[in-house]
């Protein structure tokens, strides 16, 4: 079992930047798969973006180029690294692992808006 807490979610003007962290209860280096998704009101949740512990990274095609996702193994921690930011990027982002099962967090909001 993996339990993940998502922090940094805030309010921040168009153009801004923020940066999620999402805390493991255990070592990541056994993860293979992590990754953000997110859902907007009134529409489903989707891939934001993914990472493996072998480095391979993944994108959805409207962060492309504004965001990344990267990993601190020595603080168990996957962090979303997100510029550029625009209206439409505001949701609940949440942290998810793929480890002898799929885990989530319990979410943070992001509100993108001036």
């Amino acid at each position: 079992q993996v339990q993940l807490v998502e922090s940094g979610g805030d309010l921040v003007q168009p153009g801004g930047s923020l940066r999620l962290s999402c805390a493991a209860s255990r070592s990541i280096v056994s993860i293979n798969t992590m990754g953000w998704y997110r859902q907007a009101p009134g529409k489903q949740r989707e891939l934001v973006a993914t990472g493996t512990s072998g480095g391979s990274t993944n994108y959805a095609d409207s962060v492309k180029g504004r965001f990344t996702i990267y990993r601190d193994v020595a603080k168990n921690t996957v962090y979303l690294q997100m510029n550029s930011l625009k209206p439409e990027d505001t949701a609940v982002y949440y942290c998810y692992a793929r480890f002898w099962g799929d885990y989530w967090g319990q979410g943070t909001q992001v509100t993108v808006s001036s």
